[in-house]
């Protein structure tokens, strides 16, 4: 199976048409977000541009009601023998009375859960929908990637995640059988704020060709010693992890990201990869032209009176749509066209 990223929801191999389904996340809470997605949806498009193959869904309608914070929130768990389930998580309903978060807002709702798993042609069997701890919430974990990640048949999270993991979890296991395995973390083992703070949920976990599994932690899971403890324990028990690596991504933490930022993840096979025709899949000589990109367009600096100059806008349109020639996605740009 071949792998993409992209910044979309739910991404399903699993369906009844048999194409893989996508659909841009509308980030409708967060006013500087909900304009990327016509853009991100633009681009997917372009990508993912063969019907036979890939059906690439609207946004979902950018209000309140659908807000829909993305890959964030889905986890695509599978089995041998069994059909993968899509964690579909939220944090508030539209319509029904939940109890939610008192400190921050809960970002994800039950309703747009449920249309991209009506978008994506899921199957009742293949959804799980749980809500997300509003104490989880209330912590920092705005998102379910900052509390919990699953990779194939293994579910790493911590007891705040969701609002009954135990539930959760015994649902997991009749869905995909024997072979599931998870490993909780509990509050007095990996206080919530340690786990905010160091991110060792915000990890990739890797399939290897061996076939046991490693994660990619920030370099904050290590120098944390609740967030290091857990993860060797981890490690120790009987699951397909075998090996924790970290990596120093200090300035995409201190944006508020992490290694999770580039872990959704696109099951592809091999005559599925051979229809994208754009240039986005990783080699030695795109690595290079794209840094060479960045050294010629990326700004070190940015002042407050460089937002205010014509030549910047020009020199973004510039920067884009040479980007775009290089990835070979045509235009997809509103000034493009």
């Amino acid at each position: 199976m071949w792998t993409a990223n992209a910044a979309t929801v739910a991404p399903s191999v699993d369906t009844a048409d048999g194409r893989v389904h996508l659909t841009p996340a509308n980030l409708t809470q967060m006013f500087h977000r909900a304009i990327e997605a016509d853009t991100t949806h633009a681009v997917l498009r372009a990508i993912f541009a063969d019907p036979k193959h890939f059906q690439v869904h609207a946004p979902l309608p950018g209000a309140s009601h659908f807000a829909d914070e993305g890959a964030a929130n889905h986890t695509r768990l599978f089995t041998p023998g069994h059909k993968a389930v899509h964690l579909l998580a939220w944090g508030r309903s539209a319509w029904q009375d939940v109890k939610g978060p008192q400190r921050f807002p809960a970002r994800q709702t039950l309703e747009s859960s449920q249309a991209l798993a009506r978008l994506h042609q899921l199957s009742p069997e293949q959804v799980v929908m749980p809500q997300q701890h509003p104490d989880g919430i209330d912590a920092g974990a705005f998102h379910t990637d900052v509390l919990a990640v699953g990779n194939g048949r293994f579910l790493m999270l911590h007891a705040l995640a969701f609002a009954d993991h135990p539930a959760l979890l015994e649902t997991l296991r009749q869905k995909l059988g024997a072979d599931f395995r998870s490993v909780v973390a509990t509050n007095d083992e990996l206080p919530v704020k340690d786990a905010v703070k160091a991110y060792p949920f915000n990890s990739q976990v890797l399939s290897l060709p061996d076939g046991t599994m490693a994660i990619i932690a920030p370099i904050e899971s290590r120098e944390t010693p609740h967030a290091h403890a857990f993860l060797q324990r981890v490690v120790a028990e009987d699951n397909p992890v075998k090996a924790v690596h970290y990596l120093d991504v200090r300035q995409s933490m201190n944006n508020g990201g992490g290694p999770a930022c580039l872990r959704q993840r696109i099951c592809l096979t091999d005559a599925e990869r051979t229809a994208i025709t754009a240039d986005v899949f990783y080699s030695p000589a795109l690595h290079e032209a794209l840094a060479a990109w960045v050294r010629r367009h990326y700004r070190e600096v940015l002042r407050p009176e460089d937002v205010r100059d014509p030549l910047l806008a020009r020199e973004t349109m510039t920067a884009l749509d040479e980007l775009t020639r290089l990835l070979k996605l045509g235009s997809v740009y509103d000034f493009q066209q």
